[in-house]
């Protein structure tokens, strides 16, 4: 496999944030007086754009998205505090090596870019993240292959010669509908079932497994 560029997915794939993200999502839920939804309701959209979770959670309507949004970020950024998400085992030593390697690496997530960039250099991962793609970059997210496309187009790159990385089938989806390569990860919040069925070409049980495969 003749890789050049690997797009990585972020939550759930280089960091473990699902704690964080199902406490503010259920914060927010309580502090607006929404009706409940279970963690696995929350656990099922993460990887999406907040404002299409917020549409997927409360199709009823009946609230301002805006300030369930506002609310969200707010609460988020004191939980993240409180408790920071760690990376998974293995993803510094295995962006420097690949890095080492002359392998492009970058990210395309539906998390904010504020928020990515911040991530980035608080976790250590900045000198190997050449570029990076947050909610609003594109007009249409993943699972739609906009990301990768315009990731491609920016720094150069063909589909074949990149490979997506990410922990749920909208990761894997937008890597095969943009024409790339794509792997899933077992260790984050989707099944290797879904990725499996929505195009994955292997499923990783820890991140480090790219070393042996790139």
């Amino acid at each position: 496999m003749a890789i050049k560029i690997v797009i990585l997915d972020f939550d759930g794939t280089l960091a473990d944030t699902t704690g964080v993200i199902l406490r503010t999502q259920q914060g927010t839920i309580r502090e607006l007086g929404l009706p409940s939804r279970t963690d696995a309701q929350c656990t099922a959209l993460i990887g999406l754009p907040l404002d299409v979770t917020v549409k997927t959670l409360f199709p009823e309507g009946g609230f301002d998205p805006a300030l369930y949004q506002s609310t969200y970020r707010r609460l988020f950024k004191e939980n993240e505090k409180l408790t920071p998400a760690p990376l998974y085992e293995g993803v510094l030593d295995t962006l420097r090596i690949l890095k080492d390697r002359g392998i492009v690496l970058t990210i395309a997530s539906s998390r904010n870019k504020p928020s990515l960039l911040d991530y980035c250099h608080r976790l250590g991962f900045e000198p190997y993240i050449g570029y990076v793609l947050g909610a609003g970059d594109v007009e249409r997210p993943k699972p739609d292959p906009d990301p990768v496309l315009k990731t491609l187009e920016d720094l150069g790159f063909q589909p074949e010669e990149a490979l997506v990385v990410g922990d749920t089938p909208f990761d894997v989806l937008m890597g095969v509908r943009a024409g790339a390569h794509a792997f899933g990860v077992s260790y984050g919040n989707g099944s290797p079932a879904e990725m499996t069925e929505a195009g994955a070409e292997k499923i990783l049980d820890s991140f480090s497994e790219l070393l042996d495969l790139i």
